[in-house]
């Protein structure tokens, strides 16, 4: 695909406190070889370097553009606002988070997969988190998968492949078609986004490492972990997705598996900080969003097997003692961890 005939791409990232990191997510985008691109920085009201660093690149190439958020938002919200500013134009819309960055090819390959396959609407890819490449599980030779046929899979608990922003692109068209692309609050409804744009379109995947996902203390996903915010997430992608792809019996079997993962999630939050008034009746009000009422006895049932399973465990009192005196502490994570198995990785999740 020679640079005249290159449809035009916009890479956006939303971003607030990321100073750290900002320099090389921007370096990453600058240096693809593809070179038809729009470059939104939209800057949530950060009170570090963030804007400063963002406004520097600026000046110095033309393609970015710096977008401040007059007042603070929610992330979700940051990110539909960048969405938002995607120029009429651009065919392509790629996300960039601003503690992530993207290898040279990326938008090379994943444009050049869309552009052959018109019924594409999403593309994904393979990335780095840590020292594990993720989001596999897609059989080389299926580089398009229907809509249908990739959801009903990922329902029923198959392989995680629709990725992270980061790991994404975008058919500009999909996005255009809503001010709210990302439809909620909860900071992983980009997996919401994709069921939706799948419901219209193929999925396409490039069966390459494209991107670099960076895993620290302060990203979304470290948090969502240690609150179960992830499974919640998922259990509510479920109770309104599965009904269009899933029969009744094959809806009763996997939500039974995650309402379990939903309430085995908390039990570390019903140790260490038990009176947090604010998170529990979060997770009663957001159940309730999903038609489904929050259940002590199972919090308490999970609790019982959990405890029962770390008191076999050697060296646990120390690691309890240690948490009692840090509750607040996140550790820095992108796999969930099964607590029989201290430290060994258990399943792959989203940002």
């Amino acid at each position: 695909m020679s640079g005249r005939n290159e449809p035009l791409v916009s890479v956006v990232t939303p971003t607030y406190n990321m100073g750290n990191y900002l320099a090389e997510c921007i370096q990453s985008v600058l240096n693809q070889t593809y070179k038809n691109f729009e470059y939104i920085i939209v800057n949530n009201c950060s009170t570090d370097r963030t804007l400063e660093i963002a406004l520097g690149y600026a000046k110095k190439d033309n393609r970015i553009r710096v977008h401040n958020n007059a007042r603070f938002v929610g992330v979700m919200e940051n990110h539909n606002i960048a969405l938002n500013l995607i120029s009429p134009g651009a065919k392509y819309c790629k996300v960039v988070c601003a503690d992530d960055f993207i290898f040279p090819e990326c938008l090379s390959r994943m444009v050049e997969l869309a552009e052959t396959n018109p019924s594409v609407g999403l593309v994904g890819s393979y990335s780095i988190a840590g020292k594990e490449v993720i989001f596999t599980g897609l059989e080389y030779e299926k580089k398009i998968v229907k809509g249908a046929d990739i959801c009903r899979a990922t329902l029923r608990g198959g392989a995680y492949v629709l990725g992270c922003p980061t790991s994404l692109l975008y058919r500009a068209d999909v996005i255009r078609k809503t001010n709210k692309f990302y439809p909620n609050s909860n900071p992983h409804c980009d997996t919401t986004a994709s069921y939706q744009v799948l419901e219209e379109s193929d999925f396409g995947f490039v069966h390459q490492v494209l991107s670099f996902t960076r895993i620290h203390a302060e990203s979304q996903t470290s948090r969502s972990i240690k609150y179960g915010i992830i499974k919640l997430s998922s259990l509510s992608d479920f109770c309104r997705f599965g009904p269009k792809y899933l029969t009744q019996v094959e809806m009763n079997q996997r939500l039974r598996i995650l309402v379990d993962d939903y309430y085995h999630s908390l039990v570390p939050t019903l140790f260490l900080e038990p009176k947090n008034k604010e998170f529990w009746q979060r997770q009663q009000t957001e159940l309730a969003e999903i038609g489904m009422r929050f259940s002590k006895v199972k919090l308490l049932k999970a609790a019982f097997f959990r405890v029962v399973r770390f008191v076999l465990k050697p060296g646990v009192a120390q690691k309890v003692l240690k948490l009692k005196r840090n509750p607040g502490q996140i550790e820095a994570r992108y796999y969930e961890q099964d607590p029989s198995e201290d430290g060994d990785r258990n399943e792959v999740v989203h940002a």
